[in-house]
């Protein structure tokens, strides 16, 4: 049994997810409805739970702003959001869980999951990353964080060169010959990589353009990489690849 409590300032909030909770997740024991970051703080000293289901939009202590203050963290996090498209990239890039309200029970019971899956195991270097990424002004590149069979690993983006789909994994190719298998789509790294210097040139295929060594023409043409691989650009996407290239990434 997994104990957790419940940190938003909106009460009816608390109290949905709590009877959610109770209905979908036996493994899980909400201990407290917390609806403030002072009373987080008392019932994690209370009640040393397994997991926090954390809301990020707090008046005057925001989730995150709560998470740098408490310091020692020994609980599994979701975070629960409304909708803010900047913190919920962050939450993406280092690998963290999060709900999106109004809260559906198939993305509670997945989350879950995760969680029992997950429990126990040192988070440090996921929130470490998460907090940074909070800090910084826009997203800026610096680490990513994916999963792999084995766990977590981080990556630093200006090392990809390249991320290939296989089924629903993805390879990612980086420099010094190195090779990840990553248990996301590439669609989700898309997404995740989205603003920065990458470029979907194929169905199969994105890469960061700032390690193109050449580009040979053709129906759709292929790229030779820095790492002297080569990637098939496809026609549909040559125009979009072109143009970001004219315009310097």
């Amino acid at each position: 049994m997994i104990e957790a409590i419940i940190v938003d300032d909106e009460l009816y909030c608390c109290e949905a997810l709590d009877i959610m909770v109770k209905k979908y997740c036996p493994s899980i024991k909400v201990m407290a409805l917390c609806q403030s970051a002072e009373a987080a703080t008392d019932a994690v000293q209370k009640y040393a739970p397994g997991l926090v289901f954390l809301d990020i939009e707090m008046p005057h202590v925001n989730g995150f702003d709560w998470l740098k203050n408490i310091g020692n963290i020994n609980f599994e996090l979701i975070f629960t959001t409304s909708y803010d498209q900047y913190a919920i990239k962050a939450i993406k890039w280092s690998a963290m869980d999060y709900l999106l309200k109004p809260i559906g029970r198939d993305d509670l019971l997945e989350a879950a999951k995760r969680v029992e899956q997950h429990h126990k195991r040192s988070r440090i270097d996921q929130l470490t990353l998460l907090l940074q990424k909070m800090q910084q002004p826009q997203m800026q590149l610096g680490k990513i964080a994916l999963p792999t069979k084995e766990g977590l690993i981080m990556i630093e983006v200006d090392s990809i060169i390249s991320c290939a789909a296989h089924s629903n994994y993805t390879h990612v190719l980086c420099k010094n010959k190195q090779k990840h298998v990553v248990s996301r789509t590439l669609k989700e790294i898309e997404d995740l990589l989205d603003g920065h210097h990458f470029q979907r040139v194929h169905h199969s295929f994105l890469i960061n353009l700032n390690e193109i060594s050449k580009y040979v023409k053709g129906e759709g043409g292929y790229l030779v990489m820095s790492d002297s691989s080569v990637v098939e650009v496809s026609r549909s996407r040559k125009e979009m690849l072109m143009k970001r290239l004219n315009q310097g990434g």
